[in-house]
């Protein structure tokens, strides 16, 4: 397929490797319209019965979409409107849903760092998808650290899981591990990383169709060396204070707590951006009573007025361009966001008959 993304089939399964290990396997547009192209190859290929994705590097499956080339063509006239922008949007969400709804076994080996475009190529629907988590998972939905909102359906991913479990992970940005990522309902199995070299083994030695249900057995005999959830532990003051009715009264019962943890979530609620928070509550409220293919076409008209704004084009410059750790966030204060503000970000860009996803059902 390219350098960076390889595939093969072996005994009926169909592996992708994602292998731009300098970047963390971050997205390009190449990446995303490689990895479409497999997919939707052996989508009606009966030599292959299941798809594993993975990385050739033990430190990341996918760390996001590659913000540096954000930067650049977000920069270009008309601000936020990039025919490569839009193009790398567009296919990414459309991608997306392809694995969501893929009719095959999708299994997801999340090892190392998955966030961002990492989760979204990760998070497949509940009848076929099977993601692994490891020990060395760091799994998060960093965005608003850059002025972003939860992508690549983590308006749906996230509005779903239990209580406001989404509302935590979606406004802190915070990283989880393994027995997190379990709780949550974003990973199925534990298996530890010593033990990869034996699922390579039980891969190749499996059919494709028997495959999943391998995968399961193999990784029964570690369902307990996951270790404990803190986000379980945490969850009574998770959904009371990410129960709130607003980001202000978020933070403002995050500030009444006495746990640290309250006290750790609100520390990085004040270096997100306040406008993309506010942005981020209402998605979650909306994405929650959508479908995958709504929410997917509700994120893709809200990436266009993130850009026009240009918080994400600051973020980055913040965050990995200068790398000064200061944005200049607009507005700078939480006060500052006014509901119109929030309003103008869920304004229609198309009407529905020209939206780039409108094919997605």
């Amino acid at each position: 397929m390219s350098e960076t993304v390889e595939t093969r089939i072996a005994n009926g399964t169909g592996i992708i490797t994602l292998n731009r290990p300098k970047a963390l396997n971050s997205l390009s547009l190449d990446m995303v319209r490689a990895l479409t192209e497999a997919l939707l190859a052996w989508r009606d290929d009966t030599a292959v019965a299941a798809v594993l994705i993975r990385s050739s590097s033990e430190k990341a499956l996918c760390a996001g979409g590659d913000i540096r080339f954000f930067h650049q063509v977000g920069q270009l006239p008309p601000q936020g409107g990039s025919a490569l922008l839009e193009d790398f949007f567009t296919e990414e969400y459309a991608l997306n849903h392809l694995i969501h709804f893929y009719p095959k076994p999708y299994i997801a080996l999340m090892d190392g760092v998955v966030m961002g475009g990492g989760m979204g190529i990760s998070q497949g629907g509940p009848e076929c998808a099977l993601r692994i988590v490891t020990e060395r998972t760091k799994m998060a939905m960093p965005e608003v650290n850059i002025g972003m909102f939860p992508d690549v359906g983590g308006s749906h991913f996230l509005s779903h899981a239990p209580g406001r479990l989404g509302w935590y992970l979606g406004l802190s940005g915070a990283t989880i591990g393994a027995a997190d990522a379990l709780y949550v309902g974003l990973a199925d199995v534990f298996v530890p990383s010593a033990q990869l070299p034996a699922l390579d083994a039980l891969l190749a030695s499996t059919p494709g169709s028997d495959v999943p249900a391998a995968i399961r057995r193999f990784a029964a005999s570690f369902a307990g060396q996951a270790g404990s959830s803190e986000l379980q532990a945490q969850r009574a003051l998770i959904d009371r204070c990410f129960g709130a009715a607003s980001v202000a009264d978020t933070m403002a019962a995050l500030e009444q707590e006495t746990d640290p943890f309250a006290h750790k979530a609100l520390a990085a609620m004040r270096q997100r951006s306040p406008l993309m928070m506010c942005v981020t509550d209402e998605l979650l409220v909306r994405g929650a009573s959508l479908g995958v293919a709504d929410c997917l076409r509700l994120e893709r008209a809200l990436v266009r007025r993130t850009f026009e704004h240009g918080e994400i084009l600051e973020g980055v410059r913040a965050l990995v361009i200068d790398k000064d750790n200061a944005p200049h966030w607009n507005p700078p204060a939480l006060e500052q966001v006014t509901l119109g503000m929030v309003a103008d970000f869920f304004a229609p860009v198309w009407p529905a008959h020209a939206h780039p996803l409108r094919h997605l059902d």
